[in-house]
């Protein structure tokens, strides 16, 4: 451990031997910050990832320039599928250590394979839109979409998530239970998947059944008793009666009358049943035509939805791979990172990049992650820039080139919005060259932003000057 003050290593003791400076605390929160930094690394180990996640933030809280730390988080956030995140904490990590860091390892991988990029912008854009569909009440669309998502990025656990919730909403019970097991493969300990996990299980669990009680067989058997002895007879079952000439006469009778019901009975029957069976497999057949034209119906019906997923779909292809698509914007800015990292003077080459990615993209559109990284790029070059533009700027007024010198003084105070100075010699540009409502504008600017100041009174006299000659 080295002293905040002068650098040296420290010794056991409360203060440094070289700058006499009281470092207890220091050392204190440097091993705070370290003990959460290994309890993030054991939750990673046993794939704790949230839990991994919390202590880390919590040791970068303590100690920002914790850099195995945050290359940690970032691996954490990559193994969760957050690749932007990940990125996101490697190149804060390159910005703190630019040499002998592990990130950029990290970084290299990513923007040496492009197919890997391409699948990360997908896998953003198409997630988002699930979320649009689902605002919309588009499940089957949303769903749609991120089976596609899962498919280039298996481990995002997020859209797993958001899927096994639209097929519990469409009580596909055992769906969203493969899901969610899924999301607890990658991270054990995931709070909202085990509040999910624990809601299907309980629309899992099976109903008891009871049995019916089964029915007590009838006796079979008639029992009576004649004088000692019990006589046991079936029921069912006719005493045999003798036999002569009457029974020969009933069996011809019974004869006559068998043939003519067959005749009278059974034949018109058969015939019926005949009739009945060509019925049916009329009926089967006409119903089985029904079917086929119901589903040749709703075949067509799902050609017409593909073809217009199929346009979407191309529609959004086109706002990845153009000129000012979505990836050609993500290049840009991770070229920009990348030069910045690398040349940190030639802060002139980094802005011409952020102004051409502002100018194509909306910025409130992109991702938290992308806004992050520009905006932290944008803060590191912004006051050099600022003075830069506001010496040009100055140039320009000089010589009463006041439309250069209002572009000039535009940029610097972009840059950098605290430069007074170019705020108001922005506002006397605008005066200069005739525009007084910009020039109001640009006056009310400096009395709210610098309220109490030298600049905001003489900006509140040219105000009121402007407005009295009006």
């Amino acid at each position: 451990m080295f002293c905040y003050n002068c650098g040296c290593q420290l010794s056991e003791h409360d203060f440094c031997t070289a700058c006499g400076a009281d470092v207890s605390l220091y050392k204190k929160i440097m091993y705070v910050s370290n003990m959460f930094y290994n309890e993030g690394l054991e939750r990673a180990g046993v794939r704790d990832l949230t839990g991994a996640v919390n202590s880390l933030r919590q040791s970068l809280k303590f100690n920002k320039n914790n850099i195995d730390a945050r290359n940690l988080l970032g691996l954490v956030y990559f193994e969760m599928g957050e690749v932007v995140a990940a990125l996101s904490e490697w190149v804060i990590s390159k910005n703190l250590r630019p040499e002998k860091n592990i990130a950029d390892d990290y970084i290299e991988r990513l923007q040496s394979n492009a197919s890997r990029l391409d699948s990360i912008n997908q896998t953003i854009k198409k997630y988002n839109q699930a979320l649009v569909y689902c605002h919309q009440d588009s499940k089957d669309l949303a769903v749609i979409q991120l089976k596609k998502v899962l498919s280039l990025n298996p481990r995002f656990i997020r859209a797993h998530q958001l899927l096994a919730l639209l097929y519990m909403d469409s009580e596909q019970w055992e769906r969203a239970e493969r899901e969610l097991k899924k999301c607890v493969d990658i991270d054990r300990n995931n709070t909202q998947t085990l509040r999910y996990l624990k809601e299907v299980e309980l629309m899992l669990v099976p109903d008891e059944n009871t049995k019916p009680p089964t029915k007590r067989k009838r006796d079979e058997a008639v029992r009576y008793q004649s004088d000692n002895e019990i006589i046991i007879q079936p029921l069912n079952v006719k005493e045999p009666k003798k036999s002569g000439v009457s029974t020969l006469v009933n069996i011809g009778i019974g004869l006559v009358i068998g043939l003519a019901a067959m005749y009278f009975l059974v034949m018109p029957a058969a015939q019926s049943n005949a009739r009945k069976e060509a019925q049916d497999t009329i009926a089967r057949i006409s119903s089985e035509s029904d079917a086929k034209t119901v589903q040749l119906q709703e075949l067509e019906t799902k050609m017409a939805t593909m073809q217009t997923d199929y346009d979407a779909l191309a529609r959004e292809l086109d706002g990845y791979v153009g000129d000012a698509g979505t990836l050609q914007n993500i290049d840009s800015l991770l070229q920009a990172a990348s030069n910045y990292l690398e040349n940190p003077e030639d802060v002139q080459a980094t802005a011409s990049e952020l102004e051409a990615i502002a100018e194509n993209v909306e910025m409130a559109n992109m991702s938290e992650e992308f806004q992050k990284l520009y905006q932290t790029i944008l803060a590191g070059i912004g006051k050099d820039l600022s003075d830069t533009y506001y010496t040009e700027g100055q140039d320009a007024y000089r010589t009463e080139d006041y439309a250069a010198a209002i572009e000039k003084f535009e940029k610097a105070a972009y840059y950098d919005a605290e430069n007074a100075d170019a705020w108001y010699y922005l506002g006397q540009a605008y005066l200069k060259s005739g525009d007084n409502e910009n020039a109001v504008e640009t006056f009310d600017q400096i009395i709210q932003r610098f309220p109490d100041t030298d600049r905001a009174r003489r900006a509140q006299k040219e105000k009121d000057a402007i407005l009295a000659d009006q």
